[in-house]
């Protein structure tokens, strides 16, 4: 209290300046027309667009939910476009009144939405949390891409979310292939660049051009094949060396990254099972 009190006495010209100012702006507005005018309508101004930052605020969140909704929606329909894309590529006529689709297994699979809630990418060993889990069907092992790319493969799950592990971390390896030529290697990150990944295990024979696009080899089964993985930057080779030191730059910005796919490969289970039976 005593406190306050001295602050009150050391400052009571600056109050007793403002109070007076106050009484003064006052009088002024109220016995003044053009002067009232114009606080009417600076204070109109304010107050619109103070109105215009609440609408704002609000259209803000309102579009995060609309996103979640188009991410989902988007998910739904390209579940359709992959049925129906993989009936009419593996159309056969039995007779002319009967129709027959046979799927081949690898590439029956579906996508389930999910939103990133936590990633990071100044790390060794990142890692993705996503909003979904067992209960929405994911399983560890499964792929993650999202609209521009592979973006890793389930670790962990419980109940309701799970954790990713993204290309930027060293303890991943993506199979990749090279559009044009189907030469492939195995894509693994340095731990420097967030945006960048090195291609290894392309021999020196193999004809190279930058900006050649990247795709998933097929080879594993967490993705199904052609799923963009990224452009050569750049490359290197010595004289004495057998392999080419490639730069990638990764289609996904893991910065910006929101909304992914969860890969849903139908036959996993029963393919991983046969070969690891091939294997004892």
């Amino acid at each position: 209290m005593k406190n306050l009190i001295n602050f009150l006495i050391q400052y009571s010209v600056v109050f007793l300046f403002l109070f007076l100012e106050v009484i003064s702006f006052t009088l002024v507005v109220k016995n003044q027309d053009y002067q009232k005018s114009v606080f009417l309508s600076s204070s109109n101004s304010v107050v619109s667009g103070m109105y215009e930052w609440s609408n704002s605020v609000v259209e803000f969140f309102k579009l995060r939910a609309a996103n979640d909704n188009l991410s989902e929606e988007n998910t739904a329909l390209k579940n359709q476009i992959i049925n129906l894309e993989n009936k009419l590529s593996t159309q056969k006529k039995e007779t002319p009144d009967s129709v027959h689709f046979r799927i081949p297994p690898e590439m029956e699979y579906q996508f389930i939405a999910a939103k990133v809630i936590n990633c990071s990418t100044n790390k060794l060993l990142n890692y993705i949390t996503l909003n979904k889990g067992a209960v929405d069907g994911i399983k560890p092992d499964m792929g993650v891409i999202s609209d521009e790319g592979v973006v890793g493969i389930i670790k962990t799950v419980s109940n309701r979310f799970s954790v990713v592990i993204p290309i930027l971390n060293n303890k991943l390896e993506i199979s990749c292939k090279f559009k044009r030529n189907n030469y492939s290697g195995p894509l693994k990150w340095s731990g420097e660049d967030y945006r960048f990944a090195n291609l290894n295990d392309i021999a020196r024979h193999v004809e190279l051009a930058l900006g050649d696009t990247l795709v998933t080899s097929g080879f594993t089964n967490n993705f199904p094949v052609g799923v963009p993985v990224g452009y050569i930057e750049d490359f290197k080779i010595k004289e004495s060396d057998a392999y080419y030191r490639i730069k990638v730059k990764l289609a996904v910005n893991f910065r910006t990254l929101s909304h992914v796919k969860v890969i849903n490969y139908l036959n996993y289970k029963e393919q991983t099972d046969l070969e690891k039976k091939a294997e004892e």
